[in-house]
């Protein structure tokens, strides 16, 4: 009992600091006069997968590799499955920025890069050093077009955003600081659960990261697409998903393997990564718009949800055969 209401209760303080953090982080920012668009590409990118990042990285350091990993590819499969998919029908998704089209197929690189690194069963430690080397030079190149000041759709809705947002430089402090050690804090609680329940019934924690770890630190995500969708700005609801697919394949792997190696059941290359590669080429497909604007419509949103339940009708299958 004690370990469900761990979860439950560490899945709503991270919620709750998640929502604090990335709003201060970006409020701080603009008042050190950094570009939207920056803001938008890096600090929110950063801030929405703060949760994945401290989650899996306490998971490395306590031995549970299955959390870890299961955390980062199960949130690239929420996001992109069930987050888009809910975003979608909500309002179809109109992709008008230019630096998304440019992410859409560097995720999907990058995705194939972490599909060669655990085809052979772990992520080691040089594996994760090469995943955070080029996070660096993403960042790098995120910078330099944040700093650019050239137009871009995803830069005037995060300007337009922060507007709305009436808050002191004082107040923005605060919500950093207090949301993150509110984040850290029910990190450690969420996993603690999570490892307890996947004790409890006698599954892999592989399969609990997958699926509760991977849901509750994908909330923030799903929170402030479908608020962005609602507003019509597409373009954030979609950069909420890249950036933090990218923060998650790169950072958050890197980081979880530079602090322990990670060993990979190989249902996570035949399953996980499958999956998650289907998801990432199909969102390339439809995202990116060759000969007409990218679109997520209704329709592709339906089909993306119809994926994920299938994914995690997998999942309980596997548990069941396990338990």
């Amino acid at each position: 009992m004690v370990s469900y209401l761990a979860v439950a209760g560490g899945l709503a303080a991270l919620l709750w600091s998640a929502t604090r953090f990335v709003e201060g982080s970006a409020v701080i920012a603009r008042h050190y006069g950094i570009p939207p668009l920056l803001i938008g590409m890096v600090i929110v990118g950063f801030g929405t997968s703060a949760p994945e990042m401290v989650v899996s990285v306490l998971a490395a350091y306590q031995g549970n590799s299955g959390i870890a990993l299961g955390n980062a590819y199960g949130s690239n499969i929420t996001n992109i499955a069930l987050i888009l998919g809910l975003v979608a029908l909500v309002s179809p998704i109109a992709v008008q920025s230019g630096v998304l089209r440019t992410e859409l197929p560097i995720l999907t690189a990058v995705t194939g890069l972490a599909a060669w690194q655990v085809s052979d069963g772990q992520v080691s430690r040089p594996e994760a050093w090469g995943l955070l080397a080029v996070f660096a030079g993403l960042m790098v190149w995120s910078i330099r077009r944040g700093l650019s000041g050239s137009a871009d759709a995803l830069g005037d809705e995060i300007e337009h955003g922060l507007q709305e947002r009436e808050m002191t430089s004082r107040q923005a402090w605060w919500r950093l600081v207090i949301g993150l050690l509110v984040l850290v804090l029910s990190s450690r609680v969420l996993v603690w659960g999570a490892v307890a329940i996947a004790r409890d019934f006698g599954v892999s924690d592989l399969i609990v990261g997958l699926t509760i770890v991977a849901i509750g630190t994908s909330l923030p995500e799903l929170a402030s697409s479908v608020v962005a969708a609602r507003r019509g700005e597409h373009d954030i609801a979609l950069g909420n998903v890249l950036g933090s697919n990218l923060f998650n394949t790169l950072a958050v792997v890197g980081l979880a393997g530079a602090v322990a190696p990670l060993s990979a059941e190989a249902a996570v290359f035949t399953r996980d990564i499958a999956v998650m590669g289907g998801l990432t080429v199909a969102l390339f497909v439809i995202g990116y718009g060759w000969r007409r604007q990218g679109r997520i419509n209704r329709f592709e949103g339906a089909a993306l949800l119809g994926a994920y339940g299938l994914y995690l009708a997998s999942l309980i299958r596997s548990a069941a055969g396990s338990g």
